[in-house]
């Protein structure tokens, strides 16, 4: 999968480095400026979940066309009410079950990671809907989704060293591997409903 998201990144790194870098920078000043006046910051937080989904789906259309990424595409889940009304959603659950203890939250966090690649892929598929297919989709997956962005772990400690400059190169390499990853896991749903 890895290897995978680095070939689909091969000459489009330009796009996807500067969305990063627009999307951290808007990230800090929302959570920053923002998280300073009582009640703003979770506005602001909410609000740089609902881009990390649109940048998730660029992604994986890059993994699939090849279409460059652009900093419009953190934008993109604010234009559709059914598109952020699921992130969001998705971002209640997972808050919901993490005041239970940290550990379900996590777990339910991988359960709902692939609701954003299911939304684009499917526009009629209502809230509750994806995220539940989701769900169903990562029965039996999310360990090898936690594997998969613990192997970056070394880049990550390796980027601390670059003033986190290495992070404007390291997330997307993570995002389009962690789409590539739903591609597998989405022929692997469909082989198994099959048969």
């Amino acid at each position: 999968m890895r290897a995978t998201a680095a070939a689909a990144l091969k000459g489009k790194w330009g796009g996807a480095v500067l969305t990063t870098f627009v999307y951290m920078a808007i990230g800090c000043v929302a959570t920053g400026i923002l998280g300073i006046i009582p009640g703003l910051n979770l506005i602001a937080t909410l609000a740089c979940i609902v881009m990390v989904a649109g940048f998730e789906v660029a992604l994986l259309a890059l993994l699939r066309n090849g279409e460059a990424v652009n900093v419009e595409c953190l934008f993109d889940f604010f234009k559709e009410s059914r598109l952020m009304g699921t992130v969001l959603l998705m971002s209640l659950y997972t808050f919901l079950w993490t005041l239970l203890f940290v550990i379900p939250g996590i777990i339910k966090g991988y359960a709902y990671a692939m609701t954003p690649y299911i939304l684009k892929d499917n526009p009629n598929m209502k809230n509750n809907e994806a995220i539940e297919l989701s769900m169903a989709m990562m029965n039996g997956f999310k360990w090898r989704l936690f594997c998969l962005q613990l192997s970056f772990i070394g880049w990550a400690f390796l980027c601390l060293f670059t003033l986190g400059i290495g992070y404007l190169w390291l997330v997307p390499y993570m995002q389009t591997s962690t789409a590539a990853f739903y591609e597998d896991v989405k022929a692997e749903f469909a082989a198994k409903a099959a048969a």
